[in-house]
């Protein structure tokens, strides 16, 4: 299915993500930990990264116990991601655009510049940054659990006179989006996320009433960048525990590199 969504109105969308893991390029060191739904290797809230690293595994939540492949819904990977300034020279590489290709993403979600948007895992803004500038007259919230890139992506909105974005520190079980959004937009988190029926269906609440979700990782494949295969989700996967947590598939999109976009509406 490759169809793209126009929502009621005034073409409302929605979509998600939740700070992690997401990094042109990075790898997982060994000894991560095991924690709650969402968590690092270090003791403290793991980094909400955003996107996977070039040949590792991107830093998460939730410890890593299960696979990518298999029937549970818990995280397969976590780290830390204190050092700001070393994650955001992989999150922020011009190189990560050729695969990621952000302005397609954003042109498929189609969304208008007055529209709220919740990007979990904001790590350092690669996605957030685009959000705001494309949403002049919206709000967009960068939720991760990582206080050092929380701080970063704050500086950065600053610098940047993004007035119309902020970054949030949320809590392993709970993204303290502050109010309903039109798109929770989660991209290379949510493989990181653990008890993610109940996560998502928790999040149902966060959104409008014509919110959307979306869901942007990594399939199974041998890539150049992106976790290893045991690490990943399969799309029928994210589709099936999210139609546990109550949404709907309403768009989905395979023509990136190595990655899905799943549009999702609560039921």
């Amino acid at each position: 299915m490759q169809r793209s969504w126009i929502g009621v109105g005034s073409r409302r969308l929605a979509l998600f993500s939740l700070a992690w893991a997401l990094s042109a390029c990075c790898a997982c060191p060994e000894g991560s930990s095991e924690a709650g739904p969402i968590e690092s290797s270090a003791g403290a809230p793991a980094a909400a990264g955003e996107h996977e690293p070039q040949g590792g595994h991107a830093p998460g939540r939730g410890g890593a116990h299960g696979h990518g492949q298999g029937g549970g819904d818990h995280a397969t990977v976590s780290h830390r991601f204190e050092d700001a300034e070393a994650w955001a020279a992989r999150f922020e590489d011009p190189e990560r655009d050729a695969w990621q290709q952000p302005a397609r993403v954003l042109e498929w979600l189609a969304l208008p510049p007055e529209a709220k948007v919740a990007d979990i895992g904001a790590a350092t803004g690669y996605f957030p940054v685009r959000f705001a500038r494309a949403l002049p007259a919206g709000r967009v919230y960068g939720v991760d659990v990582e206080p050092t890139l929380v701080n970063f992506l704050n500086l950065r909105a600053q610098r940047e006179g993004l007035t119309n974005l902020v970054a949030l520190v949320c809590r392993p079980d709970d993204p303290a989006i502050p109010e309903p959004v039109d798109l929770i937009f989660v991209c290379d988190t949510y493989h990181h996320i653990s008890a993610r029926r109940d996560y998502f269906g928790a999040l149902r609440a966060k959104l409008r009433p014509e919110g959307r979700l979306a869901i942007v990782d990594f399939g199974p494949g041998d890539f150049p960048v992106g976790p290893k295969d045991p690490h990943k989700l399969a799309a029928e996967q994210v589709v099936e525990e999210l139609s546990q947590a109550g949404f709907a598939l309403v768009a989905r999109h395979d023509e990136l590199p190595y990655q899905y976009l799943l549009v999702f509406a609560p039921r």
